[in-house]
């Protein structure tokens, strides 16, 4: 089979691109021709598929402005390369990721116009909120533009500024729901959760397919799962949605248990300011340090304040043998369970705090958490369920 993947940026920039370039190794192991469709981009991987890739924009005031703010609704450039691409490659399949803004979903329908299947992972909100994250502003979960779209004009949602939320008011009204559900034969939902948010925006659900994202779990083998160090961590970008203010408050009150932190971002030096003593924060690591730390804990902590969808964060940390204690918020509950973990309200400080003492009274079976979470997220499991869904 022919498959081609698209999505913005063809490097390890997020989860999205990470899930991008492990199901391009996936497909190939399994004898399939893949070629790739992103933005061209400084940090992009080498591929001999980069000559079709439509030049970088950037949106911000400078050369090349227009083609930037133009770009979400389907530029010649963009029309060009992938029609090129296309006649070249004749794919059986196009699968999309995040393709908005940079790309735009103008490919799905040029795809679907040859006859081509259309398959679409939905990694974030945009087809139901133009900002992507369904938080008003920054701060306040809302769901107000599932049904009207105008809310992003009202409430400024986008960087505050009226200018840029109605580009996103014009980007969302010109790729409507109906438009985007006649072009794409499949979306497939990586939680549950976001499959009902989908269905609440009116997505028929004949469409909308739940898959959990899968990961290498190889990357996560070790020798010992059950020894374990006496700390809990957070594993992550340092941002608000994140609620990493939160999980500091909550630890602040604890100082007989270690807090270690990893990660970085635009929090980072007001997170330091307001850590105690016990509070170690480590800023940003690799993997292999990631894996010795995140190992090597008696638990996680995700506090995310937003809608996450599949946090990796979770699976990553279950296939280590590391316990999670999520907030109750998104795609997150689902992947936890009276055996792998606890989950705690989203945003509730003392809450938070009371289940940080729980989960340090609890016993858990590490290997048994790891063998199982690798069992259930391994790549073979993923790639049965995908090409059912392309041969479908």
């Amino acid at each position: 089979m022919k498959i081609l993947l698209a999505n913005k940026f063809y490097y390890r920039r997020g989860g999205d691109c990470v899930h991008l370039l492990d199901l391009e190794q996936l497909l190939k192991a399994h004898g399939h021709e893949v070629a790739v469709f992103a933005m061209d981009y400084p940090e992009n991987l080498e591929t001999r598929w980069s000559k079709y890739f439509p030049s970088e924009v950037k949106f911000k005031l400078g050369t090349g402005m227009i083609e930037a703010l133009m770009r979400p609704f389907g530029t010649q450039e963009v029309r060009r390369k992938f029609n090129a691409l296309l006649d070249d490659f004749h794919p059986d399949v196009v699968h999309l990721n995040n393709i908005h803004s940079q790309l735009s979903p103008v490919i799905a329908e040029m795809a679907h116009e040859r006859g081509i299947k259309v398959v679409w992972t939905i990694h974030d909100y945009k087809l139901l909120c133009p900002r992507y994250d369904c938080l008003r502003n920054g701060e306040a979960v809302c769901e107000a533009c599932f049904t009207d779209k105008h809310k992003v004009l009202e409430y400024k949602c986008m960087k505050n500024s009226k200018v840029a939320s109605f580009l996103s008011y014009c980007e969302a009204m010109k790729w409507k729901r109906k438009r985007l559900e006649d072009c794409t034969d499949t979306f497939v939902c990586p939680s549950l959760f976001i499959r009902n948010k989908m269905k609440q925006g009116g997505f028929a659900s004949d469409k909308l397919h739940t898959l959990c994202n899968f990961i290498d779990v190889s990357k996560c083998v070790v020798d010992d799962y059950t020894h374990r160090d006496d700390y809990y961590c957070f594993i992550g970008r340092l941002s608000h949605e994140k609620g990493v203010r939160t999980l500091i408050e909550a630890a602040n009150a604890l100082p007989q248990h270690k807090l270690v932190v990893i990660g970085g971002g635009p929090l980072e030096d007001e997170l330091k300011s307001m850590a105690g003593k016990h509070i170690e924060l480590v800023g940003f690591k690799q993997w292999s340090e990631i894996k010795q730390l995140g190992g090597k804990a008696r638990f996680s902590v995700i506090p995310s304040e937003w809608y996450e969808n599949n946090p990796l964060s979770v699976i990553e940390a279950q296939c280590l043998g590391t316990p999670v204690l999520g907030a109750r918020i998104g795609g997150i509950p689902e992947l936890i369970s009276e055996a792998t973990g606890m989950t705690f309200e989203s945003r509730n400080v003392e809450n938070l705090n009371d289940k940080i003492q729980q989960m340090f009274g609890a016993n858990f079976g590490y290997e048994r958490i790891a063998e199982e979470s690798q069992k259930k997220y391994n790549a073979e499991s993923y790639y049965l369920h995908i090409l059912n869904l392309y041969s479908k």
